[in-house]
């Protein structure tokens, strides 16, 4: 890879991007600097970097992201472009110190580089044979548009310029730009006014094809030497320095006798004689065809550009203009160049153009935004500024179709109809019911939304399976007037006649439309209900029965007042498609419930009570999972060993079906019998369980926590208590200290049950003042989605320790602790009252202090047979 050693953007005299000649023999280093300047105008930032491969094979360090030896980010060689280079892909990065194949750059490392985005240069064939990447000293997120913009620039570059061959020779090429500068030479001349005579030297002579002392001597002989084309320009130049008394500047063509034509750029000085008017120019030129070319081949890749472009000088004259410009303009380059964008565009005066335009200028920082300019172009444009030294660079696209689509939905927004409303209606419906298990809160909200589109007012009644009506929803359009519904809902179903409007529609599933409704319904009711309703005068009512799979599950009762007409049949549509959806969601939630009981007595079968053994306060709690009829396989335990230890068991069969729960009793049951027979320690009976589980071929994987409560009598005589505790793959218990301070009782991680009987158990082991409390629970009550586990076990700590105080306030002792309070507490605060997404088991033991029951100490929670839950 050719040395390119870091530089800034090059910032060359206010002519064009590209002023140095790219044919075979010239500087390719010119070119890359062009090169750049493009690259970072187009993308609107303020660095570019470009460079060339060589033959040599590439150096990965740094690339692939391995860095150097002790494992830190390497300078990848090349500098920026040179990542983009090896990767052979592009590569947008929004922060450049996170990325491992760019953080060990130097200029990431001065702060220079942030945002990075690169492409490949690619020859024919597909090889890589350079690099070209932008960069920004601030954070950014490249836009598919960005990298497009840059990979057409390098394509466009690399296909006129023949990267491929310039990388190749590109030694060669750097040792014959040098020649050719050293010889290149630079012409002069001397041209006296008062004798009329023009003196070239040998250089000049060879800059115009002439041999040397060739030239005729005087300015007619120089102006044949000169392009006819060119020929008024040249001599408008001259004579107004001669006018002037001042500097003298003209780029032409030079046409030698062979006909070969050569651009030439002369500058010189104009002297002044005694009397102070001009009496002689001198001034010097040189060959400017390969910069002329290079010209070429730059506008030729921005004429490719499907983008937009144009560029301003300081007094907002065009200087250059595509071809894309000039189809989205309408205006021909022709017309365009040297005119002033305000008088071509005298609507952009006062426009966000002119706005942003002279802002970016002013800061020196770019622009972006979008602005519509009136007829004639009638268009919308997405716009970029980017202000250089050679002026504004302006970058836009034709984004009318967009703007005018965006135009269309806001006016079809704004023209929509009832229709269009009621179908907003029937999805805010629709998502009120399924986004909550309390169905009938969601068909009671459905009140609110029928008086809110149809209606005055609204009744919503309930027919269980026993046919028992129950109104579960009112609602009213005007506040001073919901008390009365209200009241009307408590007493009108006790007062209806069997033959109301109401049960007609129950019983026939139709609707049952009823006017003159105060009169009418009047006489079917009776006291207080006939009363209520005449206050409220309704002057038609619409009762519609809520159907589901078949059958009616309630009615909805819509009232018009005076001051509502009737219902159109779209409106009827509406009432009748939202009663039905109701009646959907009510059976579904009937339905659910009963899984649910079912789901839950299975459980709670499944779980027989626990022990509660003396001096240990125990509280156990199982609640069921959201979902329906998912039975789980998390389980509690707690029960004596034959030397008086008390074991505490949480654990969690992996799965939420009935094989789950059938898996669950046996390995509960297993472990029961091995731990109540054996008397080992917990690590002895987890073991042990492994083996049984293989032997038996029980097909379950579990997690588990078995913890024992030991004391000998020495520790018993000292208030103290030893906890000894294994755990296989589960969450790590907490021990609530007396002083109400919290921690995990952890142990290293050991595999979970019913993976293999090879495996080695260990305890851990500390020793507790009485008065110590220990939760065991499952995972349902700390995870929750997007949440790391062990935030939520943070979150649970940090809940038992504001919850302890209140638990020894309950008790009556700040020695004492309510573990059934503590326990319900937990469940309450812990899940916010909602059904959880996984099922959940808790075991809170508190170690209470020993010599009998303390005072205010409770005898600790009821058991009745069974373990108490809360669902």
């Amino acid at each position: 890879m050719p040395e390119h050693p870091p530089r800034p953007l090059p910032t060359p005299e206010r002519d064009d991007d590209a002023r140095t000649p790219l044919a075979p023999g010239a500087s390719p280093e010119a070119f890359l600097a062009r090169l750049e300047r493009l690259a970072a105008r187009l993308l609107s930032v303020p660095s570019a970097r470009a460079v060339l491969l060589d033959d040599a094979p590439a150096s990965p360090d740094g690339v692939d992201g391995s860095g150097g030896p002790d494992g830190a980010a390497a300078a990848p060689p090349g500098g920026p472009a040179a990542v983009v280079a090896r990767l052979g892909e592009p590569l947008a990065v929004a922060d450049a110190r996170a990325d491992v194949r760019l953080r060990g750059l130097d200029e990431v490392a001065a702060g220079g580089l942030r945002a990075y985005l690169g492409v490949p240069l690619r020859g024919p064939g597909g090889r890589v044979v350079g690099g070209l990447c932008v960069y920004d000293a601030r954070g950014r997120a490249w836009a598919p548009d960005d990298v497009a913009a840059l990979a057409d620039l390098a394509a466009a570059a690399v296909a006129e310029l023949e990267l491929s061959a310039l990388a190749v020779d590109y030694a060669a090429d750097r040792v014959r730009w040098r020649l050719a500068v050293t010889a290149g030479g630079v012409g002069s001349f001397d041209w006296d006014l008062r004798t009329g005579t023009l003196l070239w030297d040998d250089q000049l002579h060879a800059l115009f094809g002439l041999e040397p002392g060739t030239f005729g001597g005087t300015i007619e002989a120089f102006s044949a030497c000169l392009h006819p084309d060119d020929r008024p320009r040249v001599q408008a130049a001259l004579q107004e320095a001669v006018d002037g008394v001042t500097r003298y500047a003209a780029e032409y063509r030079a046409v030698h006798p062979d006909g070969t034509v050569r651009w030439v750029k002369a500058q010189g000085l104009t002297l002044p004689g005694p009397d102070g008017t001009a009496e002689r120019v001198l001034g010097a030129a040189y060959d400017t065809t390969a910069e002329r070319d290079a010209d070429a081949r730059i506008a030729r890749v921005l004429e490719t550009m499907s983008t937009a472009f144009f560029l301003l000088d300081d007094a907002w004259r065009f200087t250059y203009v595509n071809a894309e410009a000039e189809r989205l303009l309408g205006r021909s380059r022709a017309e365009l160049l040297g005119e002033v964008v305000w008088d071509v565009f005298p609507s952009a005066l006062g426009s966000l153009f002119e706005q942003h335009y002279r802002g970016a200028v002013a800061a020196g920082e770019p622009r972006s935004f979008e602005a519509y300019y009136p007829p004639p172009l009638d268009a919308w444009y997405d716009v970029r500024a980017f202000p250089g030294p050679d002026g504004l660079s302006v970058y836009f696209h034709d984004v009318t179709g967009r703007r005018r689509a965006e135009e269309q939905r806001v006016l079809a927004r704004t023209a929509a109809d009832a229709a269009t409303r009621r179908l907003a209606v029937l999805a805010t419906v629709s998502d009120d019911l399924s986004s909550t298990l309390d169905t009938e809160y969601a068909v009671g909200r459905l009140a609110r939304h029928l008086v809110r589109e149809l209606g005055s007012w609204c009744l919503v009644t309930l027919w269980d399976e026993e046919h028992r009506l129950r109104d579960i929803a009112g609602w009213h359009a005007e506040p001073h007037l919901r008390p009365a519904v209200a009241r009307y809902a408590r007493v009108r179903l006790g007062a209806l006649a069997p033959g109301s409007y109401l049960h007609r529609a129950l019983r026939s599933g139709e609707l049952v439309v009823v006017p003159d409704a105060t009169e009418r319904i009047s006489v079917l009711l009776s006291g207080e209900a006939r009363d209520v309703l005449r206050s409220l005068a309704p002057r038609a009512a619409y009762a519609v029965p809520m159907r589901a799979r078949g059958r009616t599950v309630g009615a909805i009762t819509l009232f018009l007042d005076d001051d509502q007409p009737d219902l159109t049949d779209d409106d009827v549509a509406l009432l009748v498609q939202l009663a039905d959806r109701a009646g959907v969601a009510l059976d579904n939630a009937q339905l659910y419930q009963g899984q649910r009981r079912m789901a839950e007595t299975l459980q709670r079968a499944l779980l027989t009570a626990p022990a509660q053994p003396p001096d240990v306060d125990l509280a156990v709690r199982y609640v069921p999972a959201a979902a329906a009829a998912q039975v789980g396989g998390d389980w509690y335990d707690a029960f004596v060993q034959p030397d008086g230890s008390t074991v505490l068991v949480i654990g969690d069969v992996m799965g939420h079906d009935r094989h789950a729960a059938a898996a669950m009793s046996q390995v509960r049951t297993l472990l029961r019998g091995i731990g109540a027979t054996t008397g080992g320690t917990p690590a002895q009976m987890l073991a042990a369980l492994d083996t049984t589980m293989e032997r038996l071929r029980v097909d379950a994987m579990a997690s588990a926590v078995v913890l024992r409560v030991e004391q000998t009598a020495g520790d018993r005589a000292a208030g103290r208590t030893t906890l000894r505790w294994t755990n296989a793959g589960h969450l790590p218990p907490l021990l609530v200290a007396p002083d109400g301070t919290v921690r995990e009782l952890r142990t290293e991680p050991e595999l979970v049950l019913g993976v293999t009987a090879d495996v080695t158990r260990t305890d851990g082991e500390v020793t507790v003042p009485r008065g110590s409390t220990v939760l065991l629970f499952t995972d349902g009550l700390v995870e929750r989605r997007g949440e790391q586990l062990q935030d939520g076990l943070d979150r649970l700590a940090e809940l038992v320790a504001r919850l302890v105080p209140e638990a020894r306030r309950r008790a009556g002792d700040h020695a004492v602790l309510d573990a059934a309070y503590l326990a319900d507490a937990v469940l309450s605060r812990g899940t916010a009252g909602d059904a959880p997404d996984d099922d959940i088991a808790l075991l809170v033991a508190h170690l209470a202090l020993q010599g009998g029951t303390h005072e205010g100490e409770g005898p600790g929670p009821e058991v009745d047979g069974g373990p108490r839950t809360d669902v």
